[in-house]
This record gives C-alpha cells, sequence and structure tokens, in this order.
C-alpha cells in the first residue's frame, strides 16, 4: 500500500461516544481476505475497517467506514460506495456481500467503500462530558443521535474522507459512485444532488469532517424515497380512482381528495420538460406516466417477459413469434394452402396471445393491479402524525430531535393537528430533498445517474421518481432512468445492466 498514517483514538466519552484526535489512514493496517463470488469465483482483496471519517466522534457504533481493495486496483480505479440505510434507520458500517451490488463490484475490480450513518433510532446515554458541551442535555439521558439531516452528514463526511486520504489510498475520490435503496436510495440521491452545497458546511465543519469537496461523480439510485413534502400529494393524486382508495371511510376519502387536490400545482410549479422539449404539467402527466409504464413493460416483453392483456395493456392486433423455428436445424415446415402445418398453429383452448407491440394501457386498471400484490400506505402514506387518527410513520420519526420524539413535517398535516411548521423544521425537510438542489446554481449535481423505481412499488407514487428523473435530465445530466418492469420496493437488480452502464461511464 502507500503512505501510512496512524493516530491514537481517544477514550470513549459515552455509551456509543468517543472522540479522536485526528482523520487518519494507515496503509499497513489491511488484513487480507477472499470472497466467493456470485459466479463462484474467488475474488482476493483487502480490507480496512472502523476507518472514522470525522474527529467529533458522537457515535462510535455508526461513525466510521470499511474500504475494501481488490487485488490490483490503484489509485485510478473508480469508487463503488454503498449505504445500507433502510426507512431512514441506523445503517452500521458492513462487509461486501456476495449477492449484491457490493460483491459485484469488488468481482468487477472497483474499490468498495460502506460507510456507517446514525439514524432516527440510533441512540447513546449521554455522560457528564458530553452532556457539558450539548445545552438542555443532561448526564444519564438518551440522546437520539442520527435525526435529520445526520444521515447524509455523515456520508458527506465520508466522502470528504475519501478525498482526503485521495494520494495515499487505492480508488480515485474523483469517480465516487453511490448505491442505495429506498430510504437508501434516498441517500445516494442527495450524496449526488447537494455535492459541495455551503448549507451543510457548518454541520459538517462541527462534526470535525475533513476540509474536502463532498461532489460525486455518479449515483445509483434504486427506489428513492424522496421529496417527503410532496410525496404525501402524488401518492393520492395517483391512487385515488383505486378501488382500494375509494372504499376508505369519510374522514381519509376526503383527505384523499384534499391532498390529490394540492399536486396539480406542485406539478406546474417545477418547469419540468419532456424529452421532446413540451412541458411535462398536472395536463398531461399521467399520460406521460402512462408511457413510461408501456414503455418498461414494452422492454420486458421484447426480453420473453409475458405481459397479460388482463393488467389493462392493449396491443397492436399481430402477434410476433406466433410460430416456433425448425427444431435443431431441421427444414422449415411447408405451408399448407397459406396456413402453417398443424402442429405450428397456436392451440385452440389456449391464452390468448396479444400483439408485438403495447399500444395503450388502462391506467386506473393497472393501479388496481398494483394494489393488489400489495396494499397501499395509509392516508396520509407519509406525515402520517394525526391526533385521534393515525400513528406516527417512520418519516415523522426522522424529522424529529435528540429527545427521540416525532413532528409533522407538512403544512397539510400539521393543520390537521392544529400546530406549525418550525423553520428548523422545514430547513431539515429541505436538507433532505435533493429536489431542492438540482439546478440552484450552488451545487456541484453528479452528471451521471441511474435511477430505478419498480413498476408495482407502491412505497411511494410512480410521480416522485419521474419528476426527479426528469428534472436532472432538464439540469443536463445524463440519466437513466427506467420503472422496472413488475419490481416491488427493491434494490441492487438487474446488476449486469448497472455495471455495464458504470463501465460505459467509467471507461
Amino acid at each position: 500500500m502507500k503512505n501510512i498514517f496512524t493516530f491514537l483514538v481517544g477514550a470513549c466519552l459515552s455509551v456509543g461516544a468517543m472522540a479522536q484526535s485526528t482523520l487518519a489512514f494507515d496503509g499497513n493496517a489491511g488484513v487480507k481476505s477472499k470472497m466467493t463470488a456470485y459466479d463462484g469465483t474467488e475474488v482476493s482483496y483487502t480490507a480496512y475497517e472502523r476507518l472514522f471519517y470525522v474527529t467529533n466522534v458522537e457515535d462510535s457504533t455508526y461513525q466510521f467506514l470499511n474500504v475494501y481493495v481488490p487485488d490490483g486496483a490503484t489509485r485510478q480505479t473508480p469508487i463503488f460506495l454503498r449505504t445500507y440505510v433502510g426507512g431512514y434507520m441506523a445503517s452500521p458500517a458492513a462487509q461486501p456481500q456476495a449477492g449484491d451490488a457490493t460483491g459485484r463490484a469488488l468481482k468487477e475490480g472497483y474499490v468498495v467503500v460502506i460507510p456507517g450513518t446514525r439514524g432516527r433510532n440510533s441512540s447513546i446515554i449521554a455522560d457528564k462530558a458530553y452532556a457539558k458541551n450539548r445545552k438542555g442535555v443532561k448526564k444519564g439521558q438518551t440522546v437520539y443521535t442520527g435525526r435529520a439531516p445526520k444521515a447524509i452528514l455523515d456520508l458527506k463526511a465520508a466522502i470528504r474522507y475519501l478525498r482526503h486520504f485521495d494520494k495515499q489510498m487505492p480508488g480515485d475520490a474523483e469517480r465516487i459512485i453511490t448505491d442505495g435503496t429506498s430510504a437508501g436510495g434516498a441517500m445516494s440521491a442527495l450524496m449526488g444532488a447537494t455535492g459541495n452545497n455551503p448549507e451543510y458546511a457548518e454541520m459538517l465543519k462541527a462534526m470535525g469532517a475533513a476540509d474536502e469537496r463532498d461532489d460525486v461523480f455518479a449515483s445509483v439510485c434504486y427506489c428513492p424515497i424522496i421529496d417527503l413534502e410532496h410525496a404525501d400529494m402524488a401518492y393520492e393524486w395517483l391512487f385515488q380512482q383505486t378501488d382500494s382508495r375509494q372504499s376508505l371511510d369519510d374522514t381519509r376519502k376526503l383527505m384523499t381528495k384534499e391532498l390529490a387536490d394540492l399536486f396539480p400545482s406542485y406539478i406546474n410549479s417545477l418547469n419540468l420538460k419532456k424529452p421532446d422539449g413540451t412541458s411535462l404539467t398536472a395536463d398531461n402527466f399521467l399520460d406521460y406516466l402512462k408511457s413510461e409504464i408501456i414503455r418498461a413493460a414494452q422492454i420486458a416483453k421484447n426480453a420473453g417477459a409475458d405481459i397479460p392483456d388482463s393488467l389493462g395493456f392493449k396491443f397492436t392486433s399481430e402477434a410476433g413469434g406466433m410460430f416456433a423455428a425448425p427444431i435443431n436445424g431441421g427444414m422449415r415446415p411447408q405451408m399448407q394452402g397459406g396456413q402453417p402445418p398443424m402442429g405450428m398453429r397456436p392451440m385452440r383452448g389456449g391464452r390468448k396471445q396479444v400483439g408485438e407491440y403495447i399500444t395503450d394501457l388502462d391506467i386506473q386498471k393497472y393501479l388496481n393491479y398494483v394494489v393488489s400484490t400489495q396494499a397501499l400506505k395509509g392516508v396520509p402514506a407519509f406525515d402520517s402524525q394525526i391526533d385521534g387518527i393515525n400513528n406516527a410513520s417512520g418519516e415523522n420519526e426522522e424529522f424529529g430531535d435528540a429527545t427521540g420524539n416525532s413532528v409533522n413535517f407538512t403544512d397539510y398535516t400539521a393543520q390537521k393537528n392544529n400546530t406549525t411548521i418550525t423553520d428548523a423544521i422545514r430547513q431539515n425537510v429541505r436538507l433532505m430533498n435533493p429536489m431542492s438542489f438540482i439546478g440552484d446554481g450552488k451545487t456541484s449535481v453528479a452528471p451521471h445517474w441511474y435511477i430505478r423505481h419498480g413498476a408495482r412499488d407502491r412505497d411511494t407514487a410512480f410521480p416522485v421518481p419521474v419528476n426527479f428523473a426528469t428534472k436532472l435530465q432538464n439540469a443536463g445530466k445524463d440519466v437513466n432512468f427506467l420503472l422496472s418492469w413488475n419490481r416491488p420496493h427493491s434494490g441492487d437488480y438487474a446488476l449486469d445492466e448497472l455495471f455495464q452502464w458504470i463501465a460505459g461511464i467509467t471507461k
């Protein structure tokens, strides 16, 4: 390895909290190891673990990263940074998994970085020294360390650490590719969309993050749970006509309508453009969404998937591939009176064949299919905490404070509770929304994006990732976006395709 950096770690200050004198990387501290990849091949690598990425460590359970360097990697090798954040909860620094993107990245020869991050459930017990330096905190008190925007701050600090030691560590910090799923997809989106934005700077400085840039080269986002202040509107706008929503009680049915009615003005305020340059508005958004679902289904159909018309699809009149090719190189059967031999004709009583091309989609029928695969969330879906009606969601916890409370973060739900949103909560909501920073003139947005959302994923509404991808495209970014056919809420799939894309942008 390269230059040697060493440091002494300070004594623990509290349960889960510690201090350290300086950032460091020791090139001689790597441990040789091996992994059996998905295809049975053996991958040899060197592991560097428990590398603290800030000097003022508040929660030593999470605030470090692990680095895995495959044999043959150099300082020019791209870095694949995977966050395992889920549900906005704390995520320990993990090891590469053969079956997911980390194992595949290691096999492909990329340096793999897996940071730990604090989350809405992470906490410590304050000792005397900790309480002394924090107003309102008492010794012995449980302190929640990871409420918004702590997770993205940790990830930014991890990126800055990689840049700080770029000349000493294998891997190229100018070619960092982030990856995450669900809330982790949101974190990947934030890493890509908020690079070097000054609104995070003072908080990073207070944490003892390296004084470096934190922009990245590319972001991979699977089903990102983002744009939370508008996600309830999008959810009800999309799903309001489904049988599930129409069967709600009167109170919730009214909330569905009220939220859905708020979405068109938000869509129009984004001033988005479709790929052909025409405006994407509330009036044509549903048709555009239908075209994206049709595109995804057509790609799957071309690859051999069965796309039933029972889901609401319409097809051209002529089916492709009606007749089988000659078997084992034999002669093609002769036509008899313009008809194929009996053995080559479609069987009577079999499933009706559909045409080669999908021409239209009954969106209400399709959405009822989506709902049939997994029940919808409640109303509201994200800012759900309403006295006497709904309990708090994970997102309500995410925007709470160090005392562990849950709070509203949208004006709509706050008004239901006769409360208002504080300026501090509004700012945290903004800092957790990648949509806030694209094209603001103050942010280094990643040039390359790979965004996937399952075509039957109901954890957030389809308009959310569509808006995100479209805004990035409108900002001139390279965006590979797809509503992946028949995929539920999931990530790290179609890895052959993903790593072909990564190879294309890093060659």
